[in-house]
């Protein structure tokens, strides 16, 4: 039988716990073989907090979860399945119609896909500034002046702001977390 995606709605803030509930109730009842995979897209942020480096887990879609599911030939979730998941304490309903799920498209798939292959990679920097904005450096040879955001570089972790040097505007790039809002 084919297998296909499905979104699952589920209660914000609880994702991980009805995630690991949804799977050892699969584990209980021997459906592994009709839910091969229940997924919680994350994704590592690095930020500073208080002059000290910290990673966490971001989820990149709260409230939800995504799961394979073997499907009949009318393309509908068998009954046993239906019913494992919506008695999930935690778990919602799949997004589309009442009786009927709306499986995931291909690319949607492929997207996920490799949002949760690469999630393995390095922290991705978390940079809460925003072009135009004010800011004020903290740190480093242009310590106390202030500025304002020309461009933020998420993939560098840098940001490149406009500084006012010897009555003269010039772009400075700057590590994000050396200017701070004001």
């Amino acid at each position: 039988m084919p297998k296909e995606w499905f979104v699952l709605r589920v209660q914000s803030n609880k994702e991980d716990k009805v995630r690991s509930s949804l799977v050892e109730r699969i584990k209980i009842r021997g459906l592994e073989n009709l839910i091969s995979k229940v997924l919680l897209p994350s994704e590592k942020v690095s930020e500073i907090k208080g002059g000290k480096k910290k990673v966490t887990e971001r989820k990149i879609y709260p409230g939800y979860l995504m799961a394979e599911v073997e499907v009949d030939e009318k393309g509908q979730i068998p009954k046993e399945v239906w019913f494992l998941i919506r008695e999930t304490p935690g778990a919602g309903d799949f997004i589309g119609g009442q009786n009927k799920p709306v499986p995931m498209t291909g690319y949607e798939v492929e997207k996920l896909l490799s949002d949760v292959e690469h999630k393995e990679e390095k922290p991705r920097a978390k940079i809460e500034f925003h072009e135009g904005e004010k800011v004020r450096v903290k740190e480093g040879p242009f310590e106390n002046y202030d500025g304002i955001v020309e461009e933020v570089l998420p993939a560098s972790g840098r940001v490149k702001v406009m500084l006012t040097v010897f009555g003269r505007a010039t772009p400075v790039e700057l590590e994000y977390w050396q200017v701070e809002a004001i």
